[in-house]
């Protein structure tokens, strides 16, 4: 009887296995992900559309072109990201102190708008500002 236990004990542990992707799928499958946005200037202007009080008026806009950057130590690769700076109007309609934002894309569209000073600056410190006019130019 014991030897009927164990047998069927070997026979139900050599069926369990980890079911799902491996480490070297997720790895493929996160870099697929990486598609150039070609249209980063596109998608960061429709955010800040609706992410600032006031969109009009903005003030010393500049951006960067998207970079492959390590996002974090939980994150499992690199992701483009493009670099905003800018000055905009608080509710009040008066200028607040200038702003740095990190937006990340996956897949070639804008996925997140990192904006917290110290996650912003990390990814940023290295980037390679333009003028930004459009985001200047942006209305309600």
């Amino acid at each position: 009887m014991r030897w009927m236990i164990v047998v069927a004990g070997l026979a139900l542990s050599a069926c369990s296995h980890d079911i799902g992707p491996t480490q070297d799928e997720l790895k493929k499958t996160w870099d697929g992900q990486n598609v150039y946005p070609a249209g980063y200037k596109t998608d960061i202007l429709a955010f800040m559309r609706t992410y600032l009080n006031n969109p009009g008026g903005v003030r010393n806009a500049s951006v960067s072109p998207p970079q492959l950057k390590q996002l974090g130590p939980n994150d499992r690769g690199e992701r483009y990201v493009a670099c905003v700076r800018y000055t905009a109007r608080n509710s009040d309609g008066k200028y607040a102190a200038p702003k740095e934002g990190a937006a990340t894309f996956l897949s070639g569209k804008l996925d997140r708008f990192l904006d917290l000073p110290r996650e912003a600056r990390e990814l940023c410190k290295e980037a390679a500002f333009a003028p930004f006019f459009e985001l200047e130019k942006l209305t309600r």
